[in-house]
């Protein structure tokens, strides 16, 4: 019995973000596309659970605003993004403190006003009872201060003074703080990705921070950007995360995470993605399939995740990873957070971040009930909900006895790694009419996966164009495996 042949320019194997967006910009030249994606639904790891009204996360990648490939990429025009609260909360010795918020307002002159009028305050006057804000470079508070000011003088009220701003250090601190952020916004990336690479905690350490700015506050917050606890990370790419940081909000997308990938899927010509049909074999003219047979093509675009890309092209390099288990509690009084991103600058538990996440997104919620979504970097505890709940019940300073499990996703191949040297730019052609994409070819974010596709999309729109060979394998950079 004959296979059924199918006819298109390129066949796309795999519908997640980097697939699709590549899908995306090659019919918005003409170019005929079929995307193949084996499970029943697309997105891959952007995917979202529904259980009662509530709409949880897979992994839940935090999103930044100031990402360009996120604002421009074609078919992305109506996603509608939901941000968090300016900067981020962090939990230290039972208090919590604002820190960081986007570009803006406020300054290194509002951080060194404020270091002025602190140092120029008479000793032993009782502070106000409240966080105070302290204006910070990222256009709002950049952290709380401590109170109420002890009333005792002497050592007492000196040794106070030099615990004002934990966990971020002194004002003197912070304002050292608000102009590196400063500096680094300013920087073009091109410049960022030219700076000498380590990794990013040994890198944190050379910068000339204080070190309680560094484990309060920058470890931390990197941590969650990359998904990586111990920052094994490259010091490029852990720049480039806080750089999204210091020019723009973090971000999830309205109805979680798969809104995003099912809005790119729902803007593509109608029958261009076909779920449920599974790839065997790649060449640069043609796609096996386990059950549909046969799609003829000119080129192959392979955007699947890094293990299931390896496994259709023998010899690409598959990464290490970092595993992520997001816990979803359902509560009927959301701790009183906001829509703020609460980190644990202590690292006194397993979660490394977590958000009242209906307070960020109304949508993922049924009215009268909240969500609260916390993530665990590494490996997780063996009782991971028990460790959880006492780890939150510190976070939010509420009980979390009563709250109710609505699932525990772990992921152990959450997050490619990007040890140094990492290339954000790896090869994306691996022969005229075979590429290859997805954010383990850039870097491992969905500003990665969209970039990756927009410069595999661009790469077969040339050798489509051409009137040369389409058996022109591209030289690949010697010393780095594919």
């Amino acid at each position: 019995m004959l296979e059924p042949t199918h006819q298109a320019d390129v066949v796309v194997v795999g519908a997640g973000v980097a697939g699709l967006s590549a899908a995306h910009r090659l019919t918005g030249q003409g170019v005929s596309t079929v995307v193949l994606e084996a499970a029943p639904t697309v997105g891959g790891r952007m995917a979202t659970e529904k259980v009662d009204g509530f709409h949880l996360d897979l992994i839940g990648p935090l999103l930044a605003v100031s990402w360009p490939e996120l604002r421009d990429a074609p078919g992305l025009d109506g996603l509608a993004l939901r941000t968090y609260a300016p900067g981020v909360l962090l939990h230290s010795e039972g208090r919590h403190h604002r820190a960081g918020a986007p570009a803006g307002a406020g300054g290194t002159r509002g951080a060194l006003h404020a270091v002025r009028a602190l140092a120029s305050a008479p000793r032993g006057v009782p502070g106000p009872r409240r966080p105070v804000p302290l204006p910070g470079r990222l256009g709002g508070p950049a952290a709380g201060l401590p109170g109420p000011l002890p009333r005792a003088a002497g050592r007492q009220a000196a040794a106070y003074r030099g615990r004002v701003g934990t966990p971020l250090g002194t004002a003197v601190d912070q304002a050292r703080l608000s102009a590196a952020l400063t500096r680094l916004a300013a920087t073009p990336v091109t410049r960022l990705l030219a700076r000498p690479e380590l990794p990013a905690a040994r890198a944190l350490s050379l910068r000339g921070l204080p070190a309680r700015t560094v484990d309060g506050f920058l470890r931390p917050l990197l941590a969650a950007l990359l998904c990586d606890p111990d920052l094994i990370t490259s010091s490029r790419c852990a720049d480039l995360a806080l750089r999204a940081f210091a020019t723009g909000r973090l971000a999830v997308p309205e109805g979680g995470a798969e809104a995003l990938p099912e809005l790119l899927a729902r803007t593509l010509p109608p029958g261009t993605v076909r779920t449920g049909v599974r790839a065997t074999a790649v060449a640069t003219n043609a796609v096996t399939t386990a059950e549909h047979g046969v799609f003829r093509c000119r080129a192959v675009l392979v955007a699947t995740g890094a293990r299931a890309a390896a496994a259709l092209l023998p010899g690409l390099r598959v990464p290490d990873f970092h595993p992520v288990t997001v816990v979803h509690h359902a509560v009927d009084e959301p701790p009183a957070t906001g829509a703020g991103l609460l980190l644990d600058a202590d690292r006194g538990g397993p979660v490394a971040h977590t958000a009242v996440i209906s307070q960020v997104d109304p949508a993922r919620a049924p009215a009268g009930r909240a969500l609260v979504s916390s993530t665990v970097l590494g490996p997780p505890p063996p009782d991971v909900d028990t460790a959880v709940r006492a780890h939150l019940a510190r976070l939010y300073g509420a009980p979390t006895t009563r709250w109710e499990t609505l699932a525990v996703h772990h992921t152990a191949e959450a997050v490619p790694v990007m040890r140094p040297p990492h290339d954000p730019r790896r090869p994306v052609r691996l022969l005229a009419g075979l590429y290859v994409c997805g954010d383990h070819r850039d870097t491992s974010t969905v500003q990665g996966a969209l970039r990756s596709a927009h410069r595999a999309a661009s790469a077969i729109l040339t050798d489509l164009g051409t009137n040369g060979s389409m058996h022109r394998a591209d030289p690949l950079p010697a010393p780095r495996a594919a």
